[in-house]
């Protein structure tokens, strides 16, 4: 039976346990869609999605070279763990050919996740560590005591030029130097030279464990999005709800904040407590399937990436 017309907001609405998609900016509700439509929005969500992503990994020294290398990782794990045949890894040529990567890369990269190794060990060092690192190592811009030197800017040899030429890679040199004064990194001396400030670069002292949680909230919700848009999925749909409106002035914002903060502790805590009610004592089975459990409760704050991203 056709769905009747209805006027609807943006956002995803099940019914049966079935994502249908919701026109932004129309009065109707369409069940089916080409498979290039479908492309086209998830190549649009994910783009504004990585915006926060990239903004976290470039604060903390994370290039593309290594986000590119993670994301191989990620896409060869995926499709050797969920595409196999009777839950086997499959083989490297479907790998392959679901990726895009060439067979040689997905064994490489296999290789790497065999041997434990989640994290690619030949990521280079971000360019900037790497800059001073030869600052204080390579004996052409040391002195006789190993200390770096105040370097002049350009010259045939121990000058920043030859420096960066030797550890920035292609990077414009222009850009390094002003990244490196801007970092507080190096200083321009009276003379015209470069002294070097500091050993090592470390974008912010921030918590790992911090990090980890970073991680992992964003693992949480990005998977229980995906298991509900996957009709294949014998299981019931995971709740997920969102409250949110576009127009609201900014001077809302501390109250909201401190609205949340009291409601949304409130209801963890009940959470937590029912969660510890239905725990499994280890005296009880030691052999008992577990899982992880739980919700999780944030604020939304965007004021501008929004718009032409997500339609």
């Amino acid at each position: 039976m056709p769905v009747q017309p209805k006027l609807v907001s943006e956002k995803i609405i099940y019914l049966a346990c079935n994502p249908v998609y919701v026109c932004a900016r129309c009065t109707h509700i369409r069940d089916e869609r080409p498979a290039v439509e479908v492309k086209e929005h998830v190549i649009r969500s994910c783009r504004y999605l990585l915006l926060p992503v990239v903004r976290f990994l470039l604060k903390h020294g994370v290039t593309w070279n290594e986000f590119g290398e993670l994301s191989k990782e990620a896409y060869v794990k995926v499709a050797r763990e969920d595409y196999g045949i009777e839950g086997r890894p499959t083989n490297n040529s479907r790998v392959a050919m679901l990726t895009g990567l060439s067979r040689r890369e997905v064994a490489r990269v296999r290789d790497l996740l065999l041997n434990g190794q989640e994290r690619a060990a030949e990521l280079q060092g971000n360019q900037l560590s790497r800059v001073l690192t030869g600052w204080h190592v390579d004996g052409e811009f040391t002195d006789e005591v190993g200390q770096p030197k105040d370097l002049p800017p350009t010259g045939p040899s121990g000058s920043l030029s030859i420096l960066l030429k030797r550890y920035a890679g292609d990077l414009p040199h222009g850009a390094i130097r002003k990244e490196m004064q801007q970092r507080g990194l190096i200083e321009e001396l009276d003379n015209g030279h470069l002294r070097v400030l500091k050993r090592d670069f470390v974008y912010s002292e921030l918590d790992p464990e911090i990090v980890r949680h970073l991680g992992i909230s964003l693992h949480d919700h990005a998977a229980t999005l995906e298991h509900n848009l996957d009709s294949n999925r014998p299981s019931a749909r995971r709740f997920e709800a969102i409250a949110n409106n576009d127009k609201i002035t900014p001077r809302a914002i501390n109250a909201f904040q401190k609205l949340l903060e009291s409601r949304g502790l409130a209801f963890l805590e009940d959470i937590d407590v029912w969660l510890s009610e239905h725990e499994i004592e280890s005296r009880e089975d030691n052999d008992a399937e577990t899982v992880r459990l739980g919700v999780g409760v944030y604020l939304i704050y965007d004021d501008s990436e929004r718009q032409g991203l997500v339609q």
